[in-house]
């Protein structure tokens, strides 16, 4: 899977959990909490989704430090299986 995959899937389930939101404007230096307004809870939920998704798992610690779509994107890909 590239990069653009990657991100098109990790705004495919940013758009599952917010229907009214508009992802496809995002890009992957938007910041997830202030630029689509998603609140802590929201954010947990995108993320426990994108490691069922994955497969893989983030360490909660590490969660605070992804704050754009990029971030997120490295963090899945870290931990993605290299083929």
């Amino acid at each position: 899977m590239d990069r653009t995959e990657l991100i098109e899937k990790i705004k495919s389930v940013i758009s599952d959990c917010f229907p009214d939101m508009d992802v496809k404007s995002l890009q992957e230096d938007s910041v997830i909490n202030t630029e689509t307004a998603i609140d802590s809870m929201g954010f947990v939920l995108v993320i426990c989704k994108l490691e069922a998704l994955f497969d893989i798992r983030i360490p909660e610690r590490q969660w605070q430090k992804l704050s754009t779509l990029g971030d997120v994107a490295d963090a899945i890909e870290k931990r993605l299986p290299k083929a």
